[in-house]
């Protein structure tokens, strides 16, 4: 898989040894309020498996999923990725450690990735789904040509309630 560089970041593929780290930058209860699948408290088995899935999915020739770790100086400080690939569409997911918020590093990793979904992955649509109260990712995907198609009423069941969610897209 490839690896994705910008000024400010490195995407690359995830490896044995980031555990530390991603566990260190993703075990926030902020971050676990506003994505789907990330638990709190983020453990060390979450972050053995987390790799050790990347790893295992990257060796695939077809893939399903693709993911990749968002860096500075080797330190995993994010994810982002695009899941249920197919054919010609995927859903793209990210998160950011919480000390990078408000810095333009997730709007440039979407870029990269979006950039890459189009270009490697041949994708002709990419969405995102994204919970009515986080502002911050709808901007991230605004100022990445995403458009807002519409509002998912009680489309995420988390912590046994349900949560509205906008659907974005991207399409080429």
């Amino acid at each position: 898989m490839a690896t994705l560089r910008s000024r400010k970041i490195v995407l690359r593929p995830f490896k044995k040894g980031d555990e530390e780290s991603l566990i260190r930058n993703i075990n926030d209860k902020e971050i676990y309020k506003r994505t789907l699948r990330i638990p709190f408290p983020y453990k060390l088995k979450d972050a053995k498996e987390w790799v050790k899935g990347c790893i295992s999915s990257a060796k695939k020739r077809q893939k399903n999923s693709v993911n990749f770790a968002i860096t500075i100086n080797e330190e995993v400080i994010g994810g982002i990725g695009f899941d249920q690939i197919q054919q010609h569409k995927a859903e793209i997911g990210y998160w950011l450690a919480k000390q990078y918020w408000n810095k333009g590093i997730m709007t440039e990793a979407a870029r990269l990735a979006t950039k890459f979904g189009f270009d490697n992955l041949k994708l002709r649509r990419v969405s995102a789904y994204v919970f009515l109260k986080n502002n911050a990712s709808a901007r991230v995907l605004e100022k990445n040509g995403y458009r807002k198609e519409g509002l998912l009423r009680k489309y995420h069941l988390k912590d046994g309630k349900y949560i509205d969610a906008m659907l974005y897209a991207k399409v080429r």
